[in-house]
């Protein structure tokens, strides 16, 4: 009685393997491929954005756009100028955190003389100056000249807290909400970050915006192709030693 040999079942089951394990990898090399050359784009696309952004706060300011709509991608951070009359009694304190410290954005309407109004950033007042009244001096009264960059509503609250109108707290410079609870009509749709242009009495500080734009695609796409690399390594190691088995 002849025993049959497990052998050419025991080697299709290893090749079988083998198929699925190089598949595998194949598929992770194309995917980390992938994802290098998506944060190559990314990186085109951020450096295109630094330049742009940089070349609207260095440009000579224009008139803030009235009765176009504005975007983030077009607009944000472009140097602009307008006159009007600010509403100082219907400031709102929204909470910011500076490098002069925790205090309050001063967001101010000013109406035009068209009837149309822009909401103001005026710039950062300390916690202990939050009353109107201990900074009197900085309440500008008249048509005043405003000079600083377009900035987008930030809706609803900040990441942590969400803006409370009823009980006057603000996170974030939701310009529709601000508007509708400090009665302001026609109001533009985005806000101005005043520029450091000194107020009397030294109070708003303006000229505190931060342009950061955080840029490390080309670490994630060193990264990726490093880990498509090493998984090719792999394989070719795996065929390799396959090849000396057989």
């Amino acid at each position: 009685m002849s025993n049959s040999s497990p052998e050419p079942k025991d080697r299709r089951r290893s090749a079988v393997k083998l198929a699925m394990l190089c598949s595998l990898m194949l598929l992770s090399i194309a995917g980390f491929v992938a994802l290098g050359v998506w944060q190559v784009e990314r990186l085109s696309w951020k450096l295109d954005l630094i330049a742009r952004v940089d070349q609207r706060v260095k440009a000579e300011p224009v008139p803030a756009p009235l009765g176009r709509s504005v975007n983030a991608a077009d607009d944000e951070y472009r140097r602009v100028t307008t006159t009007g009359t600010l509403q100082n009694g219907k400031e709102t304190l929204v909470y910011a955190s500076t490098e002069l410290g925790p205090g309050y954005w001063v967001m101010t309407p000013l109406s035009l003389p068209d009837g149309k109004a822009i909401l103001i950033n005026r710039g950062f007042v300390p916690v202990d100056k939050r009353n109107p009244e201990t900074r009197q001096s900085g309440q500008l009264s008249g048509p005043v000249t405003i000079t600083g960059l377009i900035r987008m509503t930030e809706p609803k609250g900040s990441l942590l807290q969400s803006n409370d109108p009823a009980s006057g707290r603000w996170y974030s410079r939701d310009v529709a909400a601000i508007a509708v609870e400090k009665g302001v009509t026609n109001a533009a749709p985005y806000f101005i970050d005043t520029d450091a242009t000194p107020n009397p009495g030294g109070l708003p500080v303006g000229g505190l915006t931060r342009i950061v734009f955080p840029n490390n695609h080309l670490v994630y796409a060193i990264t990726w192709f490093g880990l498509a690399l090493m998984v090719a390594g792999l394989l070719g190691y795996v065929i390799r030693g396959e090849i000396r088995t057989r």
